[in-house]
């Protein structure tokens, strides 16, 4: 057995893989060493750690998960629930083992419903999949994670996430109006209602959504949709520093003018970016902002105009507008290739995710660039300046134990550089159990116990997550 403070974790037998193939089925469960390995990581680079046993169960129902959680938390079982594994903060790795539930077959969408404007979903469908289907009835899921693509609603809910589109119409937590959830005892509960408006109680779809799957398991979702937008447009304005950029969001939120997307792309990110998926774009300028307007045709035509006027008159020194579809999405691709563009220049790729207020962008990427300097790092400014949230991206060779302890010393540095900005550690990947030790430098120690307190309330067995958050 293993103990984590007085919760004690039992290892597995054949009476536990038994009883979870009954529930199941066989074709429903993966225990073989290989398997596991596949399912034991998301984006976070986390050793594997053969010594703590894991099994993956792949539920079809919501009854199937309760009846999982019951042995679990009978027999102190940690359980993690899984997306797409494209977390980056070890969300969703099994630092315990246990009992990992992924959810691709629980991909549904179970109802559109064009009258109340709301849906509702299985946790395994994917997050693009969902913006197509009701795009098709003229409806819009605005959330959108870089890698929409494959990322679920689940995981989605898991860490509230936002993406581009958030400066403009928010984050999940803002279309999440009821879940259905089951608790570590394996009761199944529901948390809000499909109304727009309710305040019923105590608001337990907002605590859920963020929880990174420490106080419950969703296996259903009501969500809110809106109108989709007539039309849209995308441009690139190049600038020769980073504060007339800033300077620029500000001046075009001061025009009264909200774009869908302002995305700040630092010189060496877009050098990169070119590099990995040539597309045409001006290299030699120390910052870009991905600006994206929408709304009806005429609306969109006056704020591009505007907008190409406001940022001439901070200095831009190009501005590139898409003529088509094809460029709008060249200009996408480009943008959401990032990640993996940074994965050309060393074996691994760790994106950060910090937040501040918008007038602090200038001096946290100053910050980044002068923390990556003195610990000689690879490092790749980018992210959604319209709300503050900026993703460092930093390439190096994990194998090099230098690089590796200059990497830890940068992200502690990071992390207080943030806080001292007024910002925080997490704007959309969570905290996992790469951020937990830092909790403090954001949180005081009131807000931690009453945190501390919630989780043993939703799970006194400490079996949901374990080591994640908290």
């Amino acid at each position: 057995m293993q103990t984590k403070d007085n919760i004690t974790f039992t290892h597995f037998d054949d009476g536990i893989i038994s009883a979870l193939t009954k529930i199941v089925g066989k074709d429903n469960i993966i225990t073989d060493l290989e398997g596991i390995y596949a399912y034991s990581f998301d984006c976070a680079h986390i050793p594997f750690n053969k010594k703590y046993p894991r099994v993956v169960v792949l539920p079809e129902t919501t009854g199937q998960v309760s009846d999982i959680l019951k042995i679990a938390n009978k027999k102190r079982i940690p359980v993690i629930a899984r997306g797409a594994g494209s977390n980056h903060a070890g969300g969703c790795n099994p630092v315990k083992g246990g009992i990992i539930l992924h959810f691709s077959k629980m991909n549904k969408i179970l109802e559109i419903n064009n009258q109340d404007l709301t849906c509702r979903v299985q946790p395994g469908v994917v997050v693009g999949d969902l913006q197509r289907s009701v795009k098709g009835i003229g409806l819009f899921f605005p959330p959108d994670p870089s890698n929409l693509a494959v990322s679920t609603v689940g995981g989605g809910i898991a860490l509230c996430s936002g993406g581009p589109r958030a400066f403009k119409y928010g984050t999940f937590k803002d279309y999440v109006l009821d879940l259905e959830v089951v608790l570590a005892d394996g009761t199944i509960i529901k948390t809000g209602s499909p109304t727009v408006k309710n305040v019923t109680g105590y608001n337990l779809t907002q605590l859920i959504v963020g929880s990174e799957g420490t106080l419950g398991i969703v296996t259903e979702a009501t969500l809110r949709l809106i109108p989709a937008p007539e039309t849209s447009n995308v441009m690139l304005a190049y600038f020769d520093t980073i504060e007339n950029a800033v300077d620029a969001v500000s001046g075009i939120i001061n025009n009264h003018m909200t774009p869908s997307v302002i995305d700040l792309i630092d010189k060496k990110t877009v050098q990169t970016i070119e590099h990995f998926y040539p597309n045409g774009l001006l290299c030699d300028k120390e910052a870009v902002l991905l600006i994206e307007i929408d709304g009806n045709a005429a609306s969109v035509s006056v704020q591009q105009e505007k907008i190409i006027q406001i940022c001439k008159e901070y200095g831009a020194q190009q501005i590139d507008c898409a003529q088509d579809e094809i460029q709008k999405q060249k200009i996408w691709t480009a943008r959401r290739s990032a990640f993996g563009a940074c994965a050309q220049l060393a074996p691994n790729v760790i994106t950060e995710d910090v937040v501040v207020p918008r007038s602090k962008i200038a001096q946290l990427s100053k910050g980044i660039l002068d923390i990556s300097k003195k610990y000689n790092l690879i490092t790749m400014v980018m992210g959604h300046i319209g709300d503050g949230n900026i993703h460092p991206n930093f390439a190096l060779d994990l194998r090099d134990k230098t690089q590796k302890r200059n990497f830890e010393k940068a992200k502690e540095e990071l992390f207080k550089l943030s806080v001292s900005l007024g910002g925080t550690l997490s704007g959309e990947h969570g905290i996992g159990c790469q951020k937990a030790n830092f909790l403090p430098l954001a949180l005081d120690k009131t807000t931690l116990n009453l945190m501390i307190q919630i989780k043993r309330v939703f799970d006194p067995n400490y079996i949901l997550n374990p080591e994640k958050m908290l």
